[in-house]
């Protein structure tokens, strides 16, 4: 069996054979009147007419029978048959293409469109083109493969032979096509905000630093865009959205990634209740549109996401699951309980019960649940209860362990927003890197004046997981980071 290197080698060679005899195997031009779906469904009028077409694509495999050649082509639309004559040719254009062009090839061919002797719908060509020439060969056994790792270190190899996995890819588009239509039916407009940033914010993460030449300044890729989008409130936008990319220097698992698509949008005086059911019609409408239902199937679970969705306190789903009141246990006693379970006892005693409600309690939760008032120290950027000061207007979407969605009534106090920066500092100090930096010029912002609102963040490549039974996120982003070999 021939090395990929002698295969190369000899591809080289027939490269070389194209250019000599005048041709370009990498052409500037390329003509097609019709895709291969395009030719099949008008094919009764196109054999009727005896009208000449071009068509182009990769050529997928190719066998000899006499003075017969037959070729499938694929284009993104689909594939077809062709089939070349020698005689049509003629000997020398015929043993051209045989000796010369192979599987994996992009080609250009120009002939009519006929029917096999078993029915095939077939294009007869006239005369064909090199349009790219492969030097390597398409892998023979890559349909079906195991190795997870492979496919997404080759993601144009997995697409082309995985029908399944570009599909996937269709239907994330599809998602945000829908979110962007709901959210400006909505009244909300598109923004965009930096993505390198002097000081990052919006989350509770660690950042990667980057430096910019130009101004010999330090720079952060952002963790959230939360703080500009804000800034927006404060100069007088009500309603703001942005979709991009937002990077967290954090674990690789099956729900996060180091860089990932983030959706987040600001509603100026609206506050958590009101937008838990803008939430529910937003989700809910956006799962019917791409699957035609409101109920998915998810690794063997059905997962309902008709509407209402239950809201349950915080407190109350880790009381029921772990067994534990945090209402009323101190750090140490969280801390003791944690270090029992084998979890990090990092921060404070908000960042240790969420250790705890994620091993105990997330796992657990299948259909879609609001969990509501988290203690107000768990998110500094959300206003605190009006009748329980130690609680936030918050909550969380969670469905199949995942969590979709973290949502809160915006703090536009700068004064109590200092302090909750205060805090942050202070459990960094203690060595939670997580924790948020202080920003003075986002308290300035604050000071001019922002008005009540509510603030929304999820994680598009969760959702899109969710909806195409994906079991990570690696499959659903194209080009998921790896580990160098």
């Amino acid at each position: 069996m021939s090395s990929i290197e002698d295969i190369r080698k000899a591809r080289i060679k027939k490269l070389k054979a194209i250019e000599a005899a005048g041709f370009s195997a990498y052409p500037n031009q390329v003509k097609r009147t019709h895709t291969s779906e395009t030719a099949l469904k008008e094919f009764s009028k196109l054999f009727r007419q005896k009208k000449e077409v071009i068509l182009v694509g990769r050529i997928i495999s190719l066998r000899e029978h006499g003075g017969l050649a037959f070729i499938n082509i694929k284009d993104e639309s689909g594939k077809i048959q062709a089939m070349l004559k020698k005689d049509r040719l003629g000997e020398k254009g015929y043993r051209f293409f045989l000796d010369n062009f192979d599987i994996g090839d992009f080609i250009e061919i120009k002939g009519i469109l006929f029917k096999t002797k078993r029915g095939e719908k077939t294009i007869e060509v006239w005369s064909y083109k090199m349009t790219a020439k492969s030097l390597l060969p398409l892998p023979e056994k890559w349909h079906g493969l195991t190795d997870i790792e492979e496919r997404y270190r080759k993601r144009h190899l997995d697409l082309l032979f995985n029908p399944e996995v570009k599909e996937r890819f269709v239907l994330r588009s599809k998602v945000i096509t829908e979110i962007r239509s709901f959210l400006e039916k909505e009244g909300f407009l598109e923004v965009e905000t930096p993505i390198l940033q002097p000081l990052y914010g919006g989350a509770s993460a660690k950042p990667f630093k980057t430096h910019l030449n130009a101004l010999d300044i330090n720079l952060y890729l952002r963790i959230s865009p939360e703080l500009y989008l804000k800034r927006l409130l404060v100069g007088g936008f009500e309603k703001v959205y942005e979709i991009g990319k937002c990077f967290r220097n954090e674990g690789i698992d099956k729900a996060h990634n180091p860089d990932f698509t983030m959706l987040e949008f600001y509603w100026a005086y609206s506050d958590y209740k009101e937008l838990m059911k803008f939430t529910e019609k937003f989700i809910s409408s956006i799962i019917k549109k791409i699957t035609g239902r409101t109920k998915i199937s998810y690794q063997g679970k059905t997962i309902d996401f008709s509407c209402p969705w239950p809201r349950i306190e915080y407190s109350n789903i880790i009381r029921k699951y772990a067994k534990i009141d945090i209402d009323e246990m101190g750090l140490e006693g969280l801390k003791k309980q944690a270090q029992k379970m084998g979890l990090s006892v990092k921060g404070g005693k908000a960042e240790i019960i969420d250790e705890i409600y994620k091993k105990m309690c997330r796992p657990k939760i299948s259909n879609p649940v609001f969990l509501i008032q988290y203690p107000a120290s768990a998110f500094p950027l959300a206003k605190p209860l009006d009748d329980n000061t130690a609680k936030s207007a918050s909550f969380q979407l969670v469905a199949a362990g995942f969590e979709l969605v973290k949502a809160f009534s915006e703090m536009n106090n700068p004064i109590l927003q200092r302090e909750r920066f205060k805090e942050q500092e202070k459990i960094f100090k203690q060595g939670f890197e997580e924790a948020q930096p202080m920003d003075e010029d986002f308290i300035e912002a604050l000071e001019y004046g922002m008005p009540p609102a509510s603030g929304f963040g999820m994680g598009i490549d969760r959702l899109t997981a969710l909806i195409t039974n994906s079991h990570s996120l690696r499959e659903i982003i194209l080009f998921p980071i790896m580990k160098p070999r």
